[in-house]
């Protein structure tokens, strides 16, 4: 299994765009930067629409990179980096999952953990998801703070009884007796040409679930910050990794740092329409933003993050400026986050909305296997573009 995993590991991951000044490390390519820079400047009462560039074309000078405060590390690092610290400051912290020992993890998140904390807090697993699922929840009503690794999220299904019935309800069915600090987290989304069983989104899944939260890392510095802030959490917590984000590169402080669990991100401040999104479409958000900008839209983005609770205030504050929403996701359409948020935004800010909310998601299909198909059944930028320009006529 970790062989036939290995395949699909870290250094096959990629991205097309960043928005955080980021690289991408790819095996057959050099580390290119992209770059996002952001200008305004309101004067004569006319508005200079902000330049974005997203596309990579360079890479930096390691002089002027290196004089840089912080340190540059993947996401796959700073997952791994927010995990170990959080493990050195509270000996309640263990991970269990399918090859996360001196494996390292299917894409090498808990490298080197193993050597340094012990097979006990490191503890490799039968390929039992609902078996280690369980046990964590029991290791976590008894004082421990488990992290579950899910070699890939699809696999969680065998452990939704776990997570739904035991996970999710046992501080309230136990009247308060037990808390369950437990952090749920792996590789998930569409990748390339992994097939419908390995390209599952499991958000619309977990949603209902009472007692869950969840959200969604998209750049090594949330990645990081969020981890630490699950691993604290009184909560369960889900936490949502792509696969395609592994690669991703950042320079994050040096200085350590927590984010909230509730909170989104603004990406992109803009005046013409909001952008919701997270994960991996915000890179393709972003790289639609160039061409609207190029068009004389003013789009904001804001990544959300927090799949669960929404962060309904600073959504809510962009819907009373813009006043147009699209929502995109990877999600499946019926059931999926964006019909979730669709409803809490109509539901909260229906009076500020000068046109109906947009939703862009994945088709209700099986993710195909065949590359072109499988592209076709996801969101693409050129379908942002063309949403919003329909909908700001």
């Amino acid at each position: 299994m970790a062989a036939m995993l290995q395949s699909f590991g870290v250094s096959s991951a990629s991205v097309a765009f960043s928005d955080h000044s980021a690289k991408l490390s790819v095996r057959s390519l050099p580390v290119i930067r992209s770059e996002a820079r952001s200008i305004s400047c309101p004067t004569n009462g006319t508005r200079c629409t902000r330049k974005i560039t997203t596309k990579a074309v360079a890479v930096e000078n390691p002089a002027s990179a290196a004089s840089k405060p912080g340190h540059e590390l993947l996401l796959f690092e700073a997952l791994r980096e927010g995990l170990e610290e959080e493990m050195e400051r509270d000996p309640r912290v263990c991970v269990m999952g399918e090859d996360v020992g001196h494996y390292g993890g299917s894409y090498k998140v808990t490298k080197g953990l193993a050597d340094k904390y012990g097979d006990l807090r490191v503890l490799d697993t039968p390929i039992a998801e609902n078996s280690f699922t369980g046990m964590a929840i029991g290791a976590a009503m008894t004082g421990l703070r488990p992290i579950i690794e899910g070699m890939n999220m699809g696999f969680l299904l065998l452990a939704f009884n776990q997570i739904s019935d035991n996970c999710g309800m046992l501080h309230y069915t136990s009247g308060g007796q037990f808390t369950i600090p437990t952090v749920i987290r792996g590789p998930g989304g569409v990748g390339r040409q992994l097939g419908a069983e390995h390209s599952q989104r499991l958000e619309s899944y977990f949603q209902s679930i009472p007692g869950i939260q969840m959200v969604a890392c998209s750049t090594p510095y949330n990645a990081k910050g969020l981890m630490k802030a699950a691993i604290r959490s009184e909560n369960p917590v889900v936490l949502f990794e792509h696969v395609l984000l592994y690669n991703l590169k950042e320079r994050i402080p040096d200085e350590e740092y927590v984010l909230s669990l509730e909170e989104a991100e603004m990406v992109r401040p803009g005046e013409h329409v909001t952008i919701l999104t997270y994960s991996r479409m915000r890179y393709h958000v972003m790289q639609a933003a160039k061409t609207l900008v190029n068009k004389g839209f003013d789009p904001e983005v804001i990544d959300i993050r927090s799949l669960k609770p929404f962060d309904l205030y600073t959504i809510g504050n962009s819907v009373k400026k813009t006043h147009r929403v699209v929502i995109v996701e990877e999600c499946m359409r019926t059931g999926g986050i964006g019909a979730s948020l669709t409803a809490a935004i109509n539901e909260n800010f229906h009076d500020y909305l000068d046109a109906p909310i947009v939703c862009l998601s994945s088709q209700d299909v099986p993710t195909p296997y065949a590359g072109t198909l499988e592209e076709w059944t996801v969101v693409q930028p050129a379908q942002i573009v063309a949403a919003v320009e329909q909908l700001c006529q």
